[in-house]
C-alpha cells in the first residue's frame, strides 16, 4: 500500500468508519497505533507497519493525522462523521476572510442552505484560496467561496482551528458569502 492509499485508509479508519476493523477511539479520536496495526491485517494485502504510518503521518501535505507525544496513539486532527468522536478545540477569532472550495454542482444548494458540514462535524474552511481551489477540485469543476468570518464570529458564530490550520465552523449561513457567479 502507497502511502496516498494509506492516508485514505487511515481517513476512513480514524475519522469515519473504526467500527470496521473493531478499533476503539477515545473521545478525543486516539487510537492505538498497534491495534490498528494488528486489527487492519486481515482487511488489507499489505501489512501496516509503525514505519508506514509513520511517513504517511510525517509526509502528509494536509497534516491530517497526529501521533501522540508517546508514539503509542494516532488520530485525525478533525473531518470525523463519528459519533463516538467529540474532538475539543480552543474557541478562536479567525481572520476577516476564509475559503472554501467546492464543486459547480453544489453552488445552488448553498445559495439555499447556506454551508452545511454534512456527514462532517463542521465546515471545514481555509485562510488560503489555492488550498480551497485544491481542495474542491477533487469533486468537479470548483468555485471558491468567501466567507465573512470574522464578521460571523463577532455576531456569535464559534469558530475553531485544527492543528493542520484547518478552520472549522458549525455551519456557514449564506448571508456570510459572496457567492458571486458561479460560472
Amino acid at each position: 500500500m502507497n502511502e496516498k492509499e494509506l492516508s485514505k485508509y487511515l481517513s476512513y479508519i480514524l475519522r469515519h468508519k473504526p467500527e470496521e476493523i473493531g478499533l476503539e477511539l477515545d473521545s478525543e479520536g486516539w487510537g492505538n497505533i498497534a491495534e490498528l496495526i494488528k486489527k487492519s491485517q486481515p482487511v488489507n494485502h499489505a501489512p501496516l507497519s509503525w514505519a508506514a504510518i509513520q511517513a504517511a503521518v510525517t509526509n502528509s501535505d494536509k497534516k491530517r493525522f497526529q501521533i501522540s507525544d508517546d508514539g503509542l496513539k494516532i488520530r485525525a486532527v478533525q473531518g470525523h462523521s463519528t459519533a463516538a468522536v467529540n474532538l475539543s478545540f480552543a474557541e478562536k477569532a479567525p481572520p476577516a476572510f476564509l475559503y472554501h472550495g467546492t464543486a459547480l454542482r453544489f453552488i445552488e444548494s448553498i445559495k439555499a442552505q447556506g454551508l452545511l458540514s454534512q456527514e462532517r462535524q463542521y465546515v471545514h474552511l481555509t485562510e488560503d484560496q489555492q488550498t480551497a481551489e485544491s481542495v474542491g477540485s477533487r469533486y468537479g469543476k470548483v468555485k471558491i467561496i468567501i466567507i465573512d468570518a470574522l464578521k460571523m464570529h463577532n455576531e456569535g458564530f464559534k469558530f475553531y482551528q485544527a492543528e493542520n490550520n484547518v478552520w472549522l465552523v458549525n455551519s456557514v449561513p449564506v448571508r456570510y458569502t459572496d457567492l458571486g457567479d458561479a460560472e
